[in-house]
């Protein structure tokens, strides 16, 4: 494993983050606990050091696994959980009220056994919460010792600035990560984010860095049979509607050739383009078996090239939109023509 900080911090990530969604699932297509313990257990005997959970995730008990695996090992574990959803049936039980995060972080400490959490993120944005109030709410939970460090997810890059600039005015804790999807087939975050959180001092730990599993190679332009593509409906993030393009499968082939030249998995392949990014010093892994994590463990020393990073990122660039372009192309200001 390769570590760096995260962001304008110095709490220091493994580049491979563990993620836990599916552990405890009930799902058929979940990581029953015994085999989670195990995943956990081997990421951690390689090196890494950060495990990404939520309170929502398997109702719970993803956290109650990730408490379980780290008992022994607390002191050397980044442990990151989230606050936003719905967890109780009444009223209060979803958002970001000073009541809701609270009340969450106290619940997620007893599913993870632990008196402390390293890294809360904000899961998603509020509509009803005043900022305010939800960014006092974490202060208090940072200054009681509850929480270390803040993270953010899910906001639009105006909430995420907004958010950002409270923390400096109320004179509280910044945010220090950020929690986004992010892959060779959704590059969306660098039309805004790449700059903001390099400006305002966060570190991007991308989700979804296979694309829903495209990206690991076994699919085929005749369709899908297995794998979560082949399961998720059309209006989900990861349906096959939205991976079956002309330009992914573009960028495919091109993935496949670097296989050869690396002697890399597909997965690897994509995996070591992310880790490329400079404001990227983590990436979370959605491993499902054992397998999985070994193959994906293969990418934390993989460095590619700078010229087969520039031809992956022409391959998958991004569509013009205004004012990008404008600014690309007029923009620019030289002080010494």
């Amino acid at each position: 494993m390769k570590y760096s900080q995260i962001g304008n911090s110095g709490l220091i990530t493994s580049n491979l983050t563990l993620g836990t969604m599916i552990f405890g699932e009930e799902s058929g297509r979940s990581t029953p606990r015994k085999e989670a313990l195990e995943i956990i257990d081997k990421y951690l005997d390689e090196g890494g050091n950060h495990l990404d959970t939520a309170d929502v995730y398997a109702g719970g008990r993803s956290e109650e696994i990730v408490g379980e695996s780290i008992k022994n090992r607390r002191r050397e574990v980044i442990v990151a959980t989230k606050v936003r959803f719905r967890t109780e049936g009444h009223k209060n039980g979803e958002g970001l009220s000073r009541l809701h995060i609270t009340e969450g972080v106290h619940q997620s400490l007893r599913r993870l056994n632990t008196d402390y959490i390293d890294l809360l993120y904000v899961h998603c944005f509020d509509p009803i919460t005043p900022l305010e109030e939800s960014i006092r709410a974490l202060e208090d939970l940072v200054r009681s010792g509850k929480v270390r460090y803040l993270g953010i997810s899910n906001f639009k890059a105006w909430q995420l600035m907004k958010a950002q600039g409270l923390t400096q005015q109320l004179n509280t804790n910044a945010f220090v990560a950020a929690q986004y999807q992010y892959s060779l087939v959704k590059r969306d975050m660098e039309y805004e984010f790449f700059d903001l959180l390099e400006s305002e001092g966060l570190g991007l730990l991308p989700w979804g860095p296979l694309g829903g599993g495209f990206l690991t190679g076994k699919y085929s332009k005749e369709g899908p049979t297995t794998g979560r593509i082949a399961t998720t409906s059309s209006e989900t993030e990861e349906s096959w509607e939205r991976r079956n393009t002309v330009q992914n499968w573009r960028i495919m082939d091109k993935v496949s050739e670097l296989c050869s030249k690396y002697n890399a998995t597909h997965s690897q392949i994509a995996l070591a383009w992310i880790l490329s990014k400079k404001v990227i010093p983590s990436v979370i892994l959605g491993v499902r078996t054992m397998e999985q994590l070994l193959d994906n463990l293969g990418s934390a020393n993989l460095v590619l090239s700078p010229e087969d990073i520039a031809e992956l990122d022409a391959i998958s660039s991004l569509p013009e939109l205004y004012p990008y372009r404008m600014i690309e192309a007029y923009g620019s200001r030289n002080l010494n023509p």
